[in-house]
């Protein structure tokens, strides 16, 4: 089976590639920028360049692109680029289009959720048979979020935000199951193993880092709080991931700690 796989420069994508290759898939990789490796085509979703050779002869469709907070480029890329996207592999013949969203897109009143929602539907309502698989956060996000939020003193979160991070290797093995299995005309959860709380997960990432950067509380307000700390952002669906949010941290700190 010939997949194309959009966004396959990303963090998801760089996992993924791999994993499709062992299991004997032919990989059509494709990204915006320019590459020498003849298995790369230039796709930019926002124009619609190089579309019709991307899904040119390919069997399914793994769509990753996506442009977080990007402005008005998000709905380019991520709800019209997506249409853009399913109109020429509909055009193309193409069995499958798996798409890749996000728990809690129907929960969370954030503009870039709204647009993977919509993007959903774009798929759902599309010409090309399809399935749509929707991951909790990756625990590098979180942890780049800590790091960020930590930056210049304390670590600043609302302690009872819940998260369930989920390893992106399982997402991609996930992915992999799904374009050899075929359509399966739903919408799928996957997370991780534990859900945890905010301060939780900085009291373990602190202590792997070998950080004493206090946590300041600062409740998040709103419609958007309330949601977050509700749970909005993780899944009682299972099977999940099986490595933790203490796995990746083992892995990323090892025992040298961090500052």
């Amino acid at each position: 089976m010939r997949v194309l796989v959009t966004g396959a420069s990303g963090r998801l994508g760089r996992v993924v590639l791999p994993r499709l290759r062992d299991d004997g898939f032919v990989v059509r990789a494709a990204s915006r920028q320019r590459r020498a490796d003849p298995e790369w085509v230039t796709l930019d979703l926002a124009t619609g360049r190089g579309l019709a050779e991307a899904v040119d002869g390919v069997d399914a469709v793994l769509h990753l692109a996506s442009a977080p907070n990007a402005g008005r480029r998000t709905r380019a890329v991520d709800v019209v680029g997506t249409r853009r996207l399913a109109v020429a592999a509909g055009e193309a013949g193409v069995g499958h289009l798996v798409y890749v969203s996000i728990v809690g897109v129907d929960r969370v009143p954030l503009g870039y959720y709204r647009h993977k929602l919509a993007a959903e539907e774009v798929v759902r309502s599309g010409p090309v048979p399809w399935s749509v698989l929707r991951a909790t956060q990756f625990p590098e996000f979180l942890d780049e979020l800590l790091r960020t939020v930590s930056r210049w003193g304390p670590v600043i979160g609302d302690r009872a935000l819940l998260a369930q991070p989920v390893d992106p290797g399982e997402v991609a093995g996930r992915l992999v199951g799904m374009l050899g299995a075929g359509p399966s005309y739903a919408v799928e959860d996957f997370g991780g193993p534990q859900v945890l709380r905010f301060d939780e997960a900085v009291r373990a990432w602190r202590t792997a880092r070998r950080s004493r950067r206090p946590l300041l509380p600062v409740r998040i307000p709103g419609r958007l709080g309330r949601a977050l700390r509700a749970g909005a952002l993780t899944t009682t669906v299972t099977p999940t991931g099986t490595r933790t949010w203490a796995d990746h941290l083992a892995d990323t700190y090892g025992g040298t700690g961090g500052k």
